[in-house]
């Protein structure tokens, strides 16, 4: 995971732990970056919204060198970089243990 280090969220995204290889490959192929899968979370329901949560994110890294050009291909797919997800709020989103282990970088 050396030089993996920006975090991406893909809200309501599934891949499973058998299309990890598809995934990473796709994503290669469609924008011409390396990624490595991480995982996948269940969101919390949103604080005072019944029948929220249990929304399937993907959390994924692109590499150091691929993260700018990255950035603009990635809007298309509503892909977010895990720091603006915290940074607008949605950190009530996710377990603590999530939280603690993927903290805001920037």
């Amino acid at each position: 995971m050396e030089n993996f280090n920006q975090v991406c969220v893909w809200e309501g995204t599934v891949v499973g732990a058998n299309e990890v290889e598809s995934f990473e490959n796709w994503v290669q192929l469609e924008f011409g970056v390396r990624a490595k899968y991480s995982e996948e979370v269940l969101t919390l329901p949103t604080p005072g919204e019944e029948g929220t949560g249990g929304r399937n994110d993907l959390l994924f890294y692109i590499h150091d060198e691929d993260v700018n050009k990255f950035a603009i291909a990635r809007l298309v797919y509503g892909i977010r970089w895990w720091e603006d997800v915290l940074k607008n709020g949605n950190e009530v989103l996710y377990p603590q243990h999530i939280l603690e282990k993927y903290p805001q970088t920037w």
